[in-house]
């Protein structure tokens, strides 16, 4: 099941896309606070614009150097421990919607990412229990200021500024979605730039739940950017980054400077 969230010209709504992508089946209301319920309203996909999947509430918790040959890319050794870092729910967009190149940079690159959607206030969770409080799972874009990154000696404004965070285009709601490796890809106008593996994982889904909640209580609609495979480049104004996760599907976004 992939639950997408999305507008037909109206307050938003949440829906099940059907198997075969053409349509939509409505929700009765947020299926992070309460059942799957269809509310017996169907739509087309050609009739809607898909918003972003979920809104943080409360934050995105994104790892860092999380795979081997991407702690290299950027001239660094894997940490003993995850490495995390914050991106404010401001940063997040929706498929479709523009990365804006801030006036600030000169140096951003995409980072195709597995993200997971937390669906229970949560503290301290054992590994082993990390189904009980994941809603699902979606594809992100942690996009990064590379030069920001480097002068800033800390990463909230390279990792944070609006837009970015692209989510989506759904989320797959499926507690064994990480019983198999996925491929992760990114494509910028059409050329494939990324390419990965989850199984390259430093530390898995499942030890990452466990570390971050032992910090920060996880509340409904907290995601976690799981980290990036080896090949992050760069973007420019009139690129289109096109993100995708193997089972989940893709996201795209424009790439404009204002």
């Amino acid at each position: 099941m992939q639950v997408v969230r999305f507008t037909a010209g109206n307050d938003p709504k949440y829906a099940v896309l059907k198997d075969d992508s053409s349509s939509l089946v409505v929700l009765k209301g947020d299926p992070l606070y309460q059942q799957v319920e269809p509310s017996g309203q169907l739509v087309t996909v050609e009739d809607v614009r898909f918003l972003s999947p979920v809104i943080p509430r409360s934050k995105v918790v994104a790892v860092a150097k999380n795979y081997h040959a991407h702690a290299a890319e950027m001239g660094g050794e894997v940490p003993s421990q995850p490495m995390l870092f914050f991106k404010p729910n401001t940063s997040v967009i929706g498929p479709d919607d523009p990365i804006v190149l801030p006036a600030w940079s000169q140096e951003v690159h995409y980072e195709a990412e597995l993200a997971v959607v937390i669906k229970t206030l949560c503290k301290d969770v054992k590994a082993e229990n990390y189904r009980d409080v994941v809603f699902g799972y979606t594809v992100a874009n942690d996009v990064s200021a590379r030069d920001a990154q480097r002068e800033d000696g800390q990463w909230a404004r390279a990792k944070g500024f609006d837009t970015s965070c692209p989510l989506g285009p759904g989320i797959v709601v499926d507690p064994d979605f990480l019983e198999q490796d996925r491929q992760i890809t990114t494509r910028v106008n059409g050329e494939v730039v990324q390419s990965g593996s989850t199984k390259d994982m430093v530390f898995g889904v499942p030890e990452l739940i466990e570390y971050i909640s032992a910090a920060f209580t996880l509340l409904p609609g907290d995601v976690i950017l799981t980290g990036t495979p080896v090949g992050v480049g760069p973007i420019e104004a009139g690129d289109r980054v096109e993100c995708s996760v193997e089972g989940i599907g893709t996201l795209a976004n424009p790439v404009v400077r204002r």
